[in-house]
């Protein structure tokens, strides 16, 4: 399967060409703004915003972060603008210094979903949505649904049918028995890409107050950590579906990265890592140019 166009280090998923296969993975890089200092990301091939429900959410209370020795453990809930500022605000913010906006969406139940589809159908600004079917740390949407195949199914057909047009990636949780299942109905129902992995579902005690550190009690950990969860996710779905694998999850260097391409991903997503070396996609990409993107590992 020839995912990559042939020219230079540009990747096709569904309907959208990307100039280059490394994203920044939603959540860390906010809405890309915040990083506009720091690094160029105009030549990213894509920025993933933090996912975007119908209306603003304030997120889950108490303690967000907690650092852990190979990772970090996050409980923020989905806070977030909501679809009317960002559409009007942050999207046009983007587009503006450059980037390749990427909609992530999640949503509080199914009629907050499908209003949120309704308001994007039709919208300029953006040609790639991704499904976050896989966040932890909230009670309805999210992990609740994308563990069920069915629900899957449901969510994914809903934004292909009413999204036609835009490229359709459904980002899946690394939380389950078997994560093929989940993929394959992201496929059947019209995904041009399978995200792989979000969080995997953590926790921590503060030992000397003898409590629970997050409200919630457990927490989506990321980071180094999860690496070799990420890559078997991305190794296994790769050799069950027909369409685009992006990687994400654990990658803390270059080779990280091209772990990822080996083992079948199309593209990737940086995502906690840029927090303390917010420069590591550009020599991503860097790399890519000067070595091309690496073969798929037989197997």
């Amino acid at each position: 399967m020839d995912l990559v166009s042939g020219r230079g280090v540009e990747v096709t998923i569904g309907s959208a060409v990307f100039k280059n296969p490394v994203f920044l993975a939603s959540g860390p890089a906010g809405y890309g703004l915040e990083y506009e200092t720091v690094i160029d990301l105009a030549v990213l091939g894509g920025v993933v915003a933090k996912t975007i429900t119908y209306k603003p959410l304030v997120g889950n209370r108490g303690a967000r972060l907690r650092e852990t020795p190979s990772g970090l453990l996050n409980s923020i809930g989905l806070e977030n603008v909501g679809c009317e500022a960002f559409l009007s605000e942050k999207l046009p913010a983007m587009v503006e210094r450059g980037m390749r906006p990427i909609v992530s969406i999640g949503a509080e139940g199914w009629e907050d979903y499908e209003r949120l589809l309704e308001r994007l159908s039709g919208t300029e600004g953006f040609d790639a949505v991704e499904i976050n079917l896989s966040c932890p740390n909230v009670d309805i949407g999210g992990m609740a649904v994308g563990r069920d195949p069915e629900l899957v199914e449901k969510y994914v057909r809903r934004a292909s049918e009413v999204l036609g047009g835009k490229c359709i990636l459904a980002k899946l949780t690394p939380n389950v028995e078997d994560i093929v299942p989940l993929a394959l109905s992201a496929e059947g129902a019209g995904a041009d890409g399978i995200v792989a992995v979000n969080t995997i579902v953590g926790m921590d005690i503060d030992v000397r107050n003898r409590k629970l550190v997050f409200d919630r009690v457990t927490a989506g950990l990321s980071g180094p950590a999860i690496l070799p969860v990420a890559l078997a996710a991305v190794w296994k779905i790769a050799r069950s579906v027909e369409i685009p694998v992006v990687g994400v999850g654990g990658i803390s260097s270059v080779d990280d990265a091209l772990k990822f391409f080996m083992a079948g991903a199309a593209a990737v997503e940086v995502g906690t890592a840029i927090f303390y070396d917010p420069e590591l996609p550009v020599r991503i990409i860097e790399r890519l140019e000067k070595d091309g993107i690496p073969e798929r590992l037989s197997g």
